[in-house]
């Protein structure tokens, strides 16, 4: 039997179920609504499985999880990642089924997680189980990293890395919805808050004030220009598709009431960066700040700031990586049919892993387009899938 065999398919849902029945939204306001029940069972589940498991809380009620399977033999070491963490349920009366209850209708999961990514997160920890049970020999050591916070700024990955969780880890598959597809890169994203300053004044007499939303306006439309130059200028990438300087919010004034005949004194807006393969962030920064330069030069009330509060750089793994070959094989092995390669439209956790150093892959179940939606769901002979393939690229992975 190959290991993939050892994959037992009703634990995969029967995991998947119990963790997306734990609510894991990380609501500031609630101390109650965080990662912390559904690390718990997870640490819980893994320590009886009989792996070595650790629980290391990255602040007050949002821990990460990391369970080690050691074969005892010198080898590499394989890292499987896939967080507790989703995002919020919305209207809980515009879902079809409850968003935390797990019902199955035909071959389908519903529920908050079920795709991004408790099944993934679920069809790893199978995997890991399927190779424990199966007395087949392999050489190395894989560890389940389980963190918090991939829906938000990530700290659960930042705190593994930083803990030194990561070193000596030779190659990592990202446990993400991506219908089974083999994604070797990933669009960087870079989050930046613009500020400009003016003067309040009444709307009817405009020269009494200094206006900081067309001082915003201006800037909006100099980083669609650069938005232009960038695309002419690396194209368009054959799995990422187009980078992208996106204003998501713009708020003048950014405190205090807005009135519709009041010149506000202050603007506020944020940008949602995403580059490919080709961009320097580094110089995506200077090239926003000479924008502010040149418009400053030409107006003695221009007052504005930009600042970059997170940058997440793009990732890219070679075809002929050990990380990338096995997952090849592996999903040749398992369902007889060629791969589809593929890129990653945001960031993961995995972004931070190849900051580290480590050789990456995104792979997993669901349908790419899902994630966050209502009526979140997975095909559950997809998830199945995804543990057979996880459970046969540690093998081929380790015993290369």
């Amino acid at each position: 039997m190959a290991v993939y065999d050892y994959v037992d398919d009703q634990e995969v849902i029967r995991l998947t179920q119990e963790l997306v029945r734990i609510p894991s939204v990380y609501r500031p306001q609630d101390p109650q609504a965080n990662e912390s029940k559904a690390a718990q069972y997870v640490y819980d589940y893994l320590k009886e499985m009989g792996l070595e498991v650790y629980i290391e809380e990255v602040v007050k009620g949002r821990p990460n999880v990391i369970g080690i399977l050691d074969s005892g033999r010198p080898g590499k070491t394989i890292l499987f990642e896939g967080h507790t963490d989703v995002v919020t349920e919305g209207d809980r009366d515009a879902w079809s089924y409850d968003p935390f209850g797990a019902v199955m209708e035909g071959n389908r999961m519903y529920g908050r997680g079920t795709n991004d990514t408790k099944g993934n997160l679920a069809a790893a920890i199978a995997a890991v189980h399927a190779i424990k049970r199966s007395n087949l020999q392999w050489h190395g050591k894989i560890i389940l990293c389980v963190p918090c916070d991939e829906e938000g700024m990530m700290i659960g990955i930042k705190h593994f890395i930083k803990r030194g969780w990561a070193n000596g880890v030779d190659g990592a598959i990202i446990c993400e919805p991506e219908e089974n597809q083999i994604c070797i890169t990933q669009k960087g994203a870079m989050r930046a808050v613009i500020r400009t300053n003016g003067k309040m004044a009444h709307g009817a007499m405009p020269l009494a004030g200094i206006n900081p939303n067309t001082r915003m306006a201006q800037i909006i439309c100099k980083l669609m220009e650069l938005e232009k130059r960038e695309k002419e200028r690396v194209g368009e990438h054959k799995y990422l598709g187009w980078p992208s300087i996106t204003p998501t919010i713009v708020l003048g004034p950014q405190k205090g009431e807005p009135q519709i005949n009041v010149i506000p004194d202050h603007c506020y807006s944020t940008l949602d960066i995403r580059t490919i393969p080709g961009q320097d962030h580094d110089q995506l920064r200077v090239d926003m700040e000479n924008i502010l330069a040149e418009l400053g030069s030409k107006d003695a009330d221009f007052m504005a700031s930009i600042e970059v509060i997170e940058n997440r750089p793009w990732t890219e793994t070679d075809l002929d990586d050990p990380i990338v070959r096995a997952s090849i094989e592996s999903y040749r092995t398992v369902t007889g049919k060629e791969p589809i390669f593929n890129g990653v439209p945001g960031a993961t956790d995995g972004t931070f892993l190849h900051l580290a150093g480590i050789p990456i892959v995104t792979t997993g179940a669901g349908d790419r387009h899902i994630p966050h939606q209502i009526d979140e769901y997975i095909e559950l002979d997809e998830l199945i899938e995804a543990s057979r393939i996880y459970a046969q690229t540690a093998m081929q992975f380790l015993n290369e």
